[in-house]
């Protein structure tokens, strides 16, 4: 079994399915239903109708993106992929964006355990995933999609009675997750984060990228600083493991003004930006759709989002230097050569 399994491509591995899997999920969010949100507000607030339904028709078309990228990320065969787009479909129905990426990543690994078994390949292998995306979307996805959103109620209803604590919790675990393996942006959309809970979030994971786009200036110059602060902080993930102390900064960023920002900016934002941080500015993008184009509102993005993370995150780092805690080079990008480009290469995302 275990040979076959290895054959078929099948690792029945948690890293497989809470990492790759994850990241390829926040990809096909990214390319749907994230886009879809920036093109339609763009298209609303110039007042051009061609944006607006361009954004809602990739904003609909969320479940079968998701599953074909689900379905690519794992390795899947053609005939896999592309009928994952079905079953990533039935998933986004039935059971919204969790229940989509379950039934999504069941369907593939069942796809490819009967792919090219039988000399009816190209009927058995599309209507056997096409079948179990549906089933487990019809009899699991809405169980687990009220799971996660009940969870993430809990997490939102914390937040509003304990700004101040799980303001920063929700910051510190969310920035963690976006530097880190795992997508923030897939766990805000499981959660359904929203209100001043998804803020904080849109905050650490700021502070994470900006922070270290900051810190490690000196080292990767304005090039990485974009690279970091508008792309994604994960590409200093080989670093910290290298040396945990460069998390310091823009962490600890995060935990000074996660609370500044949910008890006095009352900051909010919706579950597409909440996991976003920086990247590609979706999460103020998002924040301005949720709390208006106001001159208030940007004016706390700018302090929340890149001044408060510049400011602490280069005192912090510095001071680190001075100690010894840190040096030259060990937040430097290319250091580890051909890994940036390959091993890591999908995390530069999300």
């Amino acid at each position: 079994m275990r040979d076959f399994l290895n054959k078929k491509g099948v690792t029945l591995s948690p890293k497989t399915y809470f990492i790759t899997g994850f990241q390829y999920f926040a990809l096909g969010l990214m390319a749907s239903l994230i886009v879809g949100l920036i093109l339609k507000t763009i298209g609303e607030q110039l007042s051009l109708p061609f944006f607006t339904e361009m954004g809602q028709l990739a904003m609909t078309l969320m479940g079968p993106v998701i599953g074909t990228a689900v379905a690519y990320g794992l390795k899947a065969p053609p005939l896999v992929i592309f009928s994952a787009g079905i079953a990533g479909a039935a998933g986004a129905d039935l059971g919204s964006v969790a229940g989509c990426y379950v039934a999504a990543l069941i369907a593939v690994e069942t796809g490819k355990l009967v792919s090219e078994e039988t000399k009816f390949d190209i009927l058995i292998t599309p209507a056997v995933t096409i079948f179990t995306g549906f089933t487990i979307a019809t009899f699991i996805g809405p169980g687990i999609d009220q799971f996660m959103k009940a969870f993430g109620q809990l997490v939102m209803w914390s937040t509003e009675q304990r700004p101040l604590i799980m303001g920063i919790l929700v910051a510190l675990l969310l920035g963690f997750a976006l530097t880190g393996p795992i997508s923030s942006a897939a766990i805000a959309m499981m959660l359904g984060l929203e209100g001043l809970a998804a803020g904080a979030a849109t905050i650490g994971c700021a502070a994470q990228m900006i922070g270290f786009a900051t810190s490690s200036y000196r080292e990767n110059g304005f090039g990485g600083w974009l690279t970091q602060g508008i792309g994604t902080s994960k590409l200093q993930f080989p670093n910290v493991v290298r040396n945990p102390y460069i998390l310091i900064p823009p962490t600890v960023a995060g935990i000074l003004l996660a609370p500044i920002g949910t008890l006095y900016f009352q900051m909010e934002n919706i579950p597409a930006g909440a996991g976003m941080g920086t990247s590609g500015l979706v999460g103020q993008i998002m924040t301005l759709r949720t709390m208006g184009f106001t001159f208030e509102t940007f004016l706390a993005i700018f302090i929340l989002h890149f001044i408060g993370p510049i400011i602490i995150s280069l005192i912090l780092s510095e001071w680190l230097r001075k100690k010894g805690y840190i040096k030259f080079g060990d937040m430097k990008l290319n250091q580890y050569g051909d890994d940036l480009n390959g091993k890591y290469q999908i995390d530069r995302t999300i």
